[in-house]
């Protein structure tokens, strides 16, 4: 059984209220758990790219990526669990993990299950929640991983 079903979600997926590109997170992490999600990134099959400056190139090690100067060419870390769904990782701090998927790639139940997977193989890697919040709306995680409960959850109340 899902974790999340669409007809309970279904506003939480909705590009027009929570913008096209929500962000998803997992505070109060380390180099280390970086280091986890590249290795995830890597070993799970998924599709990825890593990009410097627009630039595709090989992707180095968490430390390498999160201690670059100042002022150096922004970094992404594109992955896209299944065909046609995106996920960008920006590595811009140590102490948190962010990243951006497009709700408009995650219709349907199909959809919601794409989301959870991604959020539950996170979580699990790393034994840390992780939250989704609207664009730009850091402060109201709608949904998530609970890594007490072992599943993707509800975080907020889907009808308002």
């Amino acid at each position: 059984m899902p974790d999340l079903l669409w007809d309970d979600v279904r506003n939480f997926f909705d590009p027009g209220l929570m913008g096209a590109l929500p962000d998803v997170s997992v505070p109060g992490t380390s180099v280390e758990d970086w280091q986890a999600v590249f290795d995830l990134v890597r070993s799970s099959g998924w599709t990825w790219e890593y990009c410097e400056g627009g630039v595709v190139a090989p992707l180095p090690s968490a430390a390498e990526v999160l201690s670059r100067p100042a002022g150096a060419e922004s970094v992404d870390l594109r992955v896209w669990p299944v065909p046609d769904v995106l996920a960008i990782f920006r590595p811009m701090s140590a102490e948190e993990i962010d990243f951006d998927v497009d709700l408009r790639e995650l219709q349907g139940q199909v959809g919601v299950d794409t989301l959870c997977a991604l959020l539950c193989a996170i979580g699990r890697r790393l034994g840390k929640p992780v939250s989704m919040t609207a664009e730009g709306d850091y402060g109201y995680p709608v949904l998530g991983f609970d890594p007490t409960a072992d599943q993707a959850v509800l975080l907020a109340d889907p009808l308002g």
